[in-house]
């Protein structure tokens, strides 16, 4: 017999407040499970709220984007994306970063899907929004820490990205494949 939710849930004893950041916040909890069993070191990040954007221009072209990552210690290939500010709501920072990053806006915009980075060990959310149609209408506006490079790309030269690898950001590859198996399923081989 399936157990409910609330039957499942861990029940927090103690936290505490490892560092506190305005891009990362992390604590240790000290939880106990439904068996009685306690967990004295339960580690958890807390970030802002994410978005990204599968952006394709009025001429059908996918922009994509590259830059450094330094976690991996790689150049990635990805989507638009970025984090919601406080108070801002998801669509509206996808729209932001979506013009700051590359300069294009307008077009139709629709929530593909929201996505869990990590539930595990990470308490944030990350929307992932399909914008057809954008157009270039003014010029990039980079935080001072980013480094992009920004490119167009058919939709069968995305796919094949997306087939071979190129790209590894999995909040990223999931929106893709949704997108593909929704929009264009005559590419999917």
């Amino acid at each position: 017999m399936s157990r409910s939710d609330k039957e499942m849930m861990w029940k927090t004893i103690d936290s505490k407040v490892i560092i506190n950041r305005p891009w990362l916040n992390a604590r240790c909890d000290k939880v106990q499970l439904p068996n009685g069993t306690v967990h004295d070191e339960y580690y958890v990040l807390s970030y802002p709220t994410w978005i990204n954007v599968i952006a394709e221009t009025k001429e059908g072209k996918i922009i994509i984007e590259r830059q450094y990552r330094h976690g991996l210690g790689v150049v990635s290939t990805e989507i638009c994306a970025g984090c919601v500010e406080e108070n801002e709501e998801p669509l509206a920072a996808a729209k932001r970063e979506l013009e700051e990053e590359t300069g294009y806006t307008g077009g139709e915009w629709k929530e593909i899907m929201c996505v869990s980075p990590n539930p595990s060990i990470a308490n944030n959310l990350c929307y992932c929004y399909y914008a057809k149609g954008v157009e270039h209408t003014s010029n990039v506006h980079l935080d001072r820490t980013e480094d992009i490079e920004v490119d167009l790309k058919t939709k069968e030269e995305v796919y094949e990205m997306l087939q071979v690898g190129k790209f590894i950001q999995a909040m990223m590859i999931a929106p893709l494949w949704k997108f593909f198996a929704t929009y264009h399923p005559q590419l999917i081989k």
